[in-house]
């Protein structure tokens, strides 16, 4: 069974910055995309960057120069630096091993249950 946990969120004030991570459990394959989601309350899920098994990131526009996604292929992990946070930063942040880019629409996608980041104004 393919397990997503994420730590690192908590509590920070405008300005500031969080460390995200991620280890990822089970039989998985390195090959998969991971990445970071998004959900504010009230809002859809958005993505936030992701990562290929060769290191190459996509960010949300909105996000490039604040935030830097990397990965372990060997600890399988994902950590993602949240520097200059502000309010709107606000969201459940959720992890996610992605096959579909690689395999199709019918390949496997996980997500982890969550951590909360609040930034305070």
């Amino acid at each position: 069974q393919v397990q997503l946990v994420e730590s690192g969120g908590g509590l920070v004030q405008a300005g500031g910055s969080l460390r995200l991570s991620c280890a990822v459990s089970g039989s998985i394959s390195s090959a998969g995309d991971m990445g970071w989601y998004r959900q504010a309350p009230g809002k859809q899920r958005e993505l936030v960057a992701y990562i290929t098994s060769g290191r190459s990131a996509t960010y949300a526009e909105s996000l490039k120069g604040r935030f830097t996604i990397s990965r372990d292929n060997v600890k399988n992990t994902v950590d993602l630096q949240m520097n200059g946070l502000t309010p709107e930063d606000t969201a459940v942040y959720y992890c996610n091993l992605d096959y579909r880019r690689l395999f199709g629409v019918s390949a496997s996608t996980y997500w982890g249950q969550g951590t909360q980041v609040t930034v305070s104004s």
